[in-house]
């Protein structure tokens, strides 16, 4: 059973182990007569080929207030586009599949290119993009949710919690973050947030001063989870960062466009694991690494636009700050360890630790060096403005491919 605490910015919404997930999808049955919901998926098509996405699919199945998915499928050739849509299948629900590599999401993609309106990166801040902007276009949906596809305890109570605080027509929530212990196989997970994030917000307010932005990003429990809800509305102004920041950016997207009482986290989750990205000492451009490098530089430039400066010696005195922060954190995390019979690699966490302060120097010098690099994908509402009609060509483009798939089947 969880706490009943409230950090005062957000609002905190619990589980107290008190409601049944058929009580929730019984009450979500009727929601969706008032706010009808679809749930977005952005998927590597390798995640078909392992465990957790099946069981996903599974327990999405027995779900009957969601009225569409959307599926974006990265890094899938013709056939298994079409294998795709025979794995979706067993939603058995309506369902929309973005082939991103196709031929018409590509052209769409490069007229985008073209005009620079479209995302400069692979990955999933642009596959949710994609997504989003189909949901827009649709324009049936009035709450949305997002999760992973490689999450590798999933249970459909996880989704009816997300949805919940979003679809429910008595609330005032626009957004909704989840949260939940990241613990699974005896241990710890969860470096980024426990060991870079959550210290690295600490040394920036004791260096750079109080911040309504900061406090704003200590209060979520979890701020890396790839679990969140929102109202549609919200889709035409929100940017999304084209890197390894896009929960980290869009949580400082809510906080510059939306009022505190709008927003909400939610405990969805007792256990929760999915796949793990290596450290990458060796390849900065990889794994929890390079994700370290965009997570930070995120956060520099949200402040830095807030009219903080960073220069040489302030990042210096912010990376010195953190390290300490950061390993003082480390006898937090091993005495909870402890106590709760978790074993707890000191040197592993402390070695992430000093990668992680060597990555905050370069994020500082990245910043420095570029400091007019636009980080975010244009939002949909300058993309339509720019060409009113691409979202309507977005959609039919997804229903073409859609059509061909039942015509192949």
């Amino acid at each position: 059973m969880g706490d009943f605490a409230q950090n005062g910015f957000v609002t905190t919404l619990h589980n107290f182990g008190t409601k049944s997930v058929e009580q929730f999808e019984e009450e979500l049955k009727t929601f969706s007569g008032y706010r009808p919901m679809e749930l977005i998926l952005p998927s590597l098509y390798s995640e078909l080929e392992g465990p957790a996405l099946k069981h996903i699919v599974d327990q999405l199945s027995q779900v009957d207030y969601i009225s569409h998915v959307i599926i974006g499928l990265d890094k899938a050739d013709k056939e298994q586009f079409l294998h795709a849509s025979h794995f979706f299948s067993k939603l058995n629900k309506p369902f929309s599949l973005l082939w991103n590599d196709g031929p018409r999401l590509r052209a769409i993609h490069d007229e985008l290119e073209d005009m620079q309106l479209a995302p400069t990166e692979l990955g999933k801040g642009r596959n949710v993009w994609y997504c989003i902007g189909l949901a827009h276009a649709r324009g049936k949906a009035e709450a949305v949710a997002l999760h992973d596809c490689d999450i590798t305890t999933y249970d459909r109570s996880l989704l009816a919690r997300l949805f919940y605080p979003i679809a429910n027509p008595n609330f005032q929530f626009e957004f909704c973050k989840g949260y939940y212990a990241r613990v699974a196989d005896g241990k710890m997970n969860g470096r980024v947030s426990r060991l870079l994030v959550k210290p690295l917000l600490l040394a920036m307010e004791k260096v750079l001063g109080p911040s309504d932005y900061i406090n704003f990003m200590k209060s979520f429990r979890y701020p890396l989870a790839g679990e969140f809800s929102f109202r549609r509305s919200l889709i035409p102004e929100l940017r999304i960062p084209s890197d390894w920041g896009l929960e980290v950016g869009i949580l400082s997207e809510m906080q510059r466009n939306q009022a505190s009482n709008r927003i909400c986290q939610v405990d969805i989750a007792d256990t929760y694991d999915h796949k793990h990205q290596d450290l990458s000492i060796d390849d900065r451009s990889k794994g929890l690494s390079r994700m370290s490098v965009d997570i930070s530089k995120v956060i520099i430039r949200k402040l830095a636009a807030q009219g903080y400066c960073f220069g040489p010696e302030t990042i210096r005195t912010i990376k010195a700050t953190y390290y300490r922060q950061a390993l003082d954190m480390v006898s937090f995390h091993q005495a909870d360890a402890a106590l709760n019979g978790l074993t707890y690699d000191m040197h592993k966490e402390e070695e992430a630790i000093e990668l992680f302060a060597e990555n905050i120097m370069r994020a500082g010098q990245d910043y420095n060096y570029s400091p007019m690099e636009t980080p975010f994908i244009p939002s949909w509402a300058r993309v339509l403005s720019a060409v009113p009609d691409i979202g309507y060509r977005l959609r039919r483009a997804v229903e073409a491919d859609n059509q061909k798939l039942k015509t192949a089947a």
